[in-house]
């Protein structure tokens, strides 16, 4: 496993990490990692592009190929988060209707929580069913300015 800080962003530092050709995971701060630290690693470069592009508003979706690792249901929410468009928010009940289970907001959420690429996997987008902001692993306020971002209204 290889990784890289980006740093700065307008959310704080960006630690990320790649294994074989996929990016496999984005969170929110530099802490220590497991794996060398590998600035020049291509798939790292790419993701460390993309986010740029994306905070300079340039960017709406990622390509880097990404390798999550979780439980066959988490995977599922992962893919249905990568679906929301940018710019749009749904609530952990559209979500789990989504992944087929309109029951599984609680569920959703849980998954959602787990998910270890931040930002390219959108889970930023997930909402209240009220429309209010909710636990978010970078911080509420974190959450507020991607959407802000997202929203033209950041800058």
């Amino acid at each position: 496993m290889t990784w890289t800080v980006l740093d700065p962003t307008p959310v704080g530092p960006l630690h990320l990490t790649a294994a074989g050709d996929a990016l496999t995971g984005l969170r929110f701060g530099s802490g220590p990692a497991a794996g060398d630290r590998a600035d020049d690693d291509p798939v790292l470069v790419s993701a460390v592009e993309q986010l740029a592009e994306y905070f300079a508003g340039e960017r709406r979706s990622f390509t880097v190929a990404l390798a999550p690792v979780g439980t066959s249901f988490q995977r599922a929410v992962w893919e249905q988060l990568r679906l929301i468009p940018y710019g749009t928010t749904v609530s952990y009940g559209e979500l789990a209707r989504r992944v087929g289970d309109a029951g599984a907001a609680r569920a959703v959420g849980l998954a959602n929580g787990r998910n270890p690429i931040a930002i390219v996997v959108p889970c930023h987008r997930v909402i209240g069913a009220d429309g209010s902001l909710t636990g978010f692993g970078g911080g509420m306020a974190a959450k507020r300015a991607l959407l802000d971002l997202e929203a033209g209204t950041l800058f």
